[in-house]
């Protein structure tokens, strides 16, 4: 069944929320610029922008992490205390993260009382707490049960636990961040449902998604900001996609267009039956066969084996079964060899792995080959032919934000990920005299295009489609339908550290993928 937002809100003029010139900034950085916007009971409000944009910011200081430097919040018509989370919650606004926050150890119940009652309260009372999220999940449609332990749910259900944790203690304004990153299709078909019902009990939503089809779907009204500034407000059904692009990001954006490899040559990584030790994520008996110059998508809920796919073909992890071969030859052990013979990668966590925050750019963009000819010799680093290399780097794969010399954590989301995607794709020149080539053998890329706005998208999918069309084995592992069907010449599906047969993309749906993604890979029901 297709779920669709509920009705306009009839009793347009009485907000349950106002913010009014919302100022804030940081040193000379004006991350929130006089934003003024209002929210209506049973209204969920979309709330678009590019990484740096201003939504985060914004949106902390409504939940009272940050303190706004000028202006007024109002919630039901009485002013809102700064910088007090607790005074936001008692206002009944809740918030449900990308990143859920939860205990996997502990049972639904006790995560949903967690922060709002001890866990050690007497039987009759938890027997009280017990009736009132059950009175609260039915209400709203969010079956769950109480006792399961969190860490034995899926993705989709540890989700509704999230919102119930708002639902429990009174939420009536639900702030909910990217809700449909991790989600398979039916899962967010499900979210959709859910989010139609609670809208059609008053409770009123702001919903951010960088996902437009999404947005245009479930919201009355979107606001955009741009630069700190709020640039656009409309009602959704008076938009479109391009509409909402061209205001996020000052221009017109056109997506890439998909073309099927053309020139697929031989076979350049091979996994034959590969398992890897037992963990939280592992591979069994994986096979795949990864060729130049086309593309493999692999699609699948976070933390089924995707982690561990992409790490063993990067070096840092090993097979503890099976075999790996690049170019017919055993992989070495050390991931530097890996580099060497062009293996390039684009790791899930730009933050944690793909930079060092508080190394210079210079670095950062080095760092995976310090040992090579281009950058050392006879132990010392080469910090003239780094920087150049660096500022070739941000030239040609448009990295803003500063030169060679800036931290790299200074660097908006979608600019570390273009560092990251350059040092990938840019070989370093050995002498001086030589070009830099643009010639990686193999490209791991894992979520390459994860948090970041719809212009950053467009950019990095069309430089792996470049690689690609210059003959690299690309291989992208990804949450995201729409780019697994965007990129992927051939698609396959990892569960519970499973994959299935890669086979091409005109032979699945949507609808298949999200089967096998849950577990049903048959392959009647991936010939959609």
């Amino acid at each position: 069944m297709t779920a669709s937002p509920s009705p306009r809100p009839s009793k347009v003029g009485n907000p349950v929320l106002t913010l009014t010139g919302i100022t804030k900034r940081f040193g000379t950085l004006v991350a929130n610029d006089h934003v003024s916007l209002q929210l209506e009971r049973g209204e969920v409000l979309a709330l678009l922008g590019e990484n740096g944009a201003g939504k985060s910011t914004l949106v902390s200081i409504l939940f009272g992490h940050y303190t706004a430097d000028a202006g007024e919040i109002k919630v039901f018509g009485q002013p809102l205390p700064p910088g007090d989370p607790r005074a936001a919650l008692a206002a009944g606004i809740g918030m449900v993260h990308q990143h859920f926050t939860l205990a996997d150890n502990l049972s639904v119940l006790d995560n949903v009382m967690m922060g709002s009652e001890p866990l050690w309260l007497p039987l009759t009372r938890q027997r009280g707490a017990r009736e009132k999220l059950m009175a609260v999940a039915q209400q709203f449609g969010l079956t769950v049960d109480p006792g399961a332990l969190v860490g034995s749910l899926s993705v989709g259900e540890r989700q509704r636990v999230e919102i119930l944790k708002a639902l429990y203690r009174g939420a009536r304004i639900l702030i909910l961040d990217e809700p449909t990153a991790v989600l398979t299709p039916q899962e967010s078909e499900a979210l959709f449902a859910v989010l139609a019902q609670m809208v059609a009990q008053g409770l009123s939503i702001i919903f951010i998604s960088h996902k437009l089809g999404e947005v245009l779907r479930v919201s009355h009204r979107v606001a955009v900001l741009r630069g700190g500034k709020l640039v656009a407000a409309a009602n959704a059904r008076d938009t479109t996609q391009a509409q909402l692009a061209q205001w996020m990001v000052g221009h017109a954006v056109a997506p890439p267009q998909r073309h099927p490899a053309t020139r697929v040559g031989a076979a350049v990584c091979v996994l034959e039956q590969v398992s890897t030790a037992p963990g939280r994520e592992r591979l069994d008996g994986v096979s795949l066969t990864l060729h130049s110059g086309e593309m493999v998508a692999i699609a699948g809920v976070s933390g089924n084996g995707q982690v561990a796919l992409a790490e063993l073909l990067s070096g840092t992890r090993h097979a503890v079964a099976g075999r790996v071969t690049f170019l017919g030859q055993p992989l070495p052990k050390h991931p530097s060899d890996w580099v060497a013979l062009g293996v390039a990668r684009i790791p899930e966590d730009r933050h944690a792995v793909g930079v060092v925050g508080d190394l210079p750019v210079w670095e950062n963009a080095a760092s995976e080959r310090l040992r090579s000819p281009a950058f050392s010799r006879w132990g010392w680093v080469k910090r003239g032919a780094a920087r150049a290399y660096a500022q070739r780097v941000i030239d040609q794969f448009d990295v803003r934000g500063g030169g060679p010399l800036v931290a790299a954590r200074a660097l908006s989301g979608g600019n570390m990920q273009k560092l990251i995607l350059g040092r990938a794709l840019l070989h370093p020149a050995h002498h001086p005299d030589q070009p830099d080539t643009t010639t990686p053998k193999l490209i791991i890329a894992h979520q390459p295009t994860w948090g970041l706005d719809i212009g950053a998208v467009a950019y990095v999918q069309e430089q792996l489609i470049a690689a690609r069309d210059a003959g690299a084995a690309v291989l992208v592992i990804s949450d995201d339908l729409d780019e697994v069907l965007t990129l992927g010449d051939r698609v396959a599906v990892m569960h519970a550290g499973h994959l299935t047969e890669a086979r091409p993309v005109g032979d699945w749906s949507r609808e298949t993928i999200g089967l096998a993604m849950a577990g049903v890979t048959t392959r009647q029901t991936a010939q959609a």
